[in-house]
C-alpha cells in the first residue's frame, strides 16, 4: 500500500488538510485500498487552525521519513517555516520521495530550496510575493497545478482537488481517478503530462447556461459534432455559443471538445483491448494517427505505449 504522509503546518487552512482524506482514502485497486494516509506535524498534539479551532494530530515528522508521497498542505503563514520541517522535506526529497503542495504549501517547499529551478505555481493571490521572495522558482501562476517529476505544485483551493486525482491517475490511471472524482463530486481527471511539463488542466466551469449542451456532447464524443452541431443543441449562434462557452468553461467549444476525446481515448486505452483505430473511432479522434498525435502531444506518450503502462486489464 502507498504510504502518504500529509504534512499539516500550522496554522492549518481545514479545507487543504481535509483534500487527501477525501480523495486518496476513496481509492480502490482489485477491491483493495490503494493508499495509506497519514496526517503528520511537527509538534505532534494540538495544532492550531488558521480560523481558532485546533487540530488533533497524533503523528511526528517521522511519517515523512516513511512516507511514499509527501503532501505539504497550505498554512495561514507563509514565513519562517519550522526548520524541522524544511530538514525532513530535504531528507525526504534526497530519499526519492515524490513531494507534492496544495495551496501556499509551496512556499515551504521553496524555504527548503525544492523548488529553485523549478517549474511550479501556487495560490495566485500570492505568486508576486513568491516572485520576489524565490526569484530561481520558474513560477507558473496561470494553471492550476504543475507535474514536475517528483516535486508537484498546486494553485490555490480547489486546484488541490485536481493534483491528488492527477496522482492517482499518474499512479493508477486516469479510468480509476475518474472513478475517483466522481465519488469526491469534483471534475473529472484533468489532462496530465509527464516529467518536466507544465499541466495545462482545463480551466473549472463556471456557468451552466451550456451544461446540457455539454452533457450533450459527451455522450456523443464518437460523432462527428463541431460548433454548427453545438450551437444548434443549445439554440443559440455559433458567434453566441464560443463567448458563453469560453465565460463558463474557459476554453473554446472546439478545444473542449479535443479534451474530452483525448479524456475517452485514455479511458478506453486503459480499460478495454479495442484496435487502436477502433479507439481512435470511438472517442471521435478519427484516425490512428490523429490519436497518436493529439495523446503525444498531451501526454508524452503514444496509444501502444500509454496502454501498456496504464492498462488496467
Amino acid at each position: 500500500m502507498h504510504r502518504i504522509a500529509v504534512l499539516a503546518i500550522p496554522p492549518v487552512i481545514s479545507f487543504d488538510v481535509g483534500i487527501p482524506e477525501i480523495v486518496f482514502p476513496a481509492v480502490r485497486v482489485d477491491g483493495l485500498p490503494a493508499y495509506e494516509v497519514v496526517m503528520c506535524t511537527a509538534d505532534p498534539g494540538a495544532v492550531p487552525g488558521y480560523t481558532g479551532r485546533s487540530y488533533l494530530i497524533d503523528a511526528g515528522l517521522e511519517a515523512v521519513a516513511a512516507a511514499d508521497t509527501v503532501i505539504v498542505t497550505g498554512a495561514g503563514s507563509r514565513d519562517d517555516c519550522d526548520p524541522r520541517v524544511l530538514l525532513a522535506l530535504r531528507a525526504a526529497t534526497a530519499a526519492g520521495t515524490r513531494i507534492a503542495s496544495i495551496c501556499t504549501g509551496a512556499f515551504a517547499l521553496a524555504q527548503a530550496g525544492l523548488l529553485d529551478h523549478r517549474p511550479a505555481t501556487t495560490y495566485w493571490l500570492y505568486s508576486q510575493e513568491m516572485r520576489e521572495r524565490f526569484p530561481t522558482v520558474d513560477l507558473q501562476p496561470d494553471v492550476l497545478f504543475v507535474d514536475d517529476g517528483q516535486v508537484l505544485t498546486s494553485a490555490g483551493l480547489a486546484a488541490g482537488l485536481d493534483l491528488c486525482v492527477h496522482i492517482v491517475r499518474r499512479d493508477h490511471g486516469a479510468a480509476v481517478a475518474n472513478t475517483v472524482a466522481r465519488l469526491a463530486v469534483v471534475a473529472p481527471i484533468r489532462p496530465g503530462g509527464q516529467a518536466q511539463f507544465i499541466e495545462t488542466p482545463l480551466p473549472p466551469e463556471t456557468g451552466a447556461a451550456l451544461a446540457a449542451t455539454r452533457a450533450w456532447a459527451l455522450t456523443r464524443l464518437d460523432e462527428p459534432i463541431g460548433l454548427r452541431e453545438l450551437a444548434a443543441h443549445a439554440h443559440t449562434s455559433t458567434r453566441t455559443l464560443t463567448r458563453r462557452f469560453r465565460a463558463e468553461t474557459g476554453s473554446s467549444p472546439l478545444q473542449w471538445l479535443l479534451h474530452q476525446r483525448v479524456d475517452r481515448a485514455r479511458e478506453l486505452l486503459e480499460v478495454t483491448d479495442l484496435p487502436i483505430d477502433e479507439v481512435a473511432r470511438r472517442s471521435g479522434l478519427g484516425t490512428a494517427e490523429s490519436l497518436r498525435l493529439h495523446l503525444t502531444r498531451r501526454h508524452g506518450l503514444p496509444p501502444s505505449a500509454y496502454r501498456k503502462a496504464f492498462s488496467r486489464r
